[in-house]
């Protein structure tokens, strides 16, 4: 039976381009970055800690510029909504609401949209 889940892909046009993204932008580490043939390579980013990472293949992979439906976990919804507005990443209105944690999505160079909602527990 499933036991977890090890890696999400999401389609990137230039695959340092979304490494340089993932990790000066939102803080992720390059958990694997091997050579699969002489034109790709497989690349997966990861919070530190988190179990499951983001591998980033290129734009003959998986489409470029959708909905993820990818959704991250951020300790402040806030603070981490105007870091990543500050660093000039594309991010929507942060949502706060009495009905769900605090939210905001996001956009990468890509145009493929993220969601960060803030842990409550």
């Amino acid at each position: 039976m499933f036991t977890d889940v090890r890696a999400v892909a999401v389609g990137v046009a230039d695959t340092d381009a979304a490494i340089t993204f993932f990790t000066e932008c939102l803080g992720f580490e390059v958990r694997m970055d091997v050579p699969m043939s002489a034109t790709m390579r497989w690349v997966e980013v990861a919070p530190h800690g988190a179990a499951t990472s983001v591998a980033l293949l290129a734009s003959n992979g998986p489409p470029v510029g959708i909905d993820t439906g990818i959704r991250f976990v951020v300790d402040d919804a806030a603070a981490s909504h105007a870091r990543l507005s500050a660093a000039g990443v594309h991010v929507d209105e942060l949502i706060v609401s009495d009905y769900a944690p605090p939210m905001f999505d996001f956009t990468d160079p890509d145009g493929n949209v993220y969601y960060a909602s803030q842990h409550e527990g």
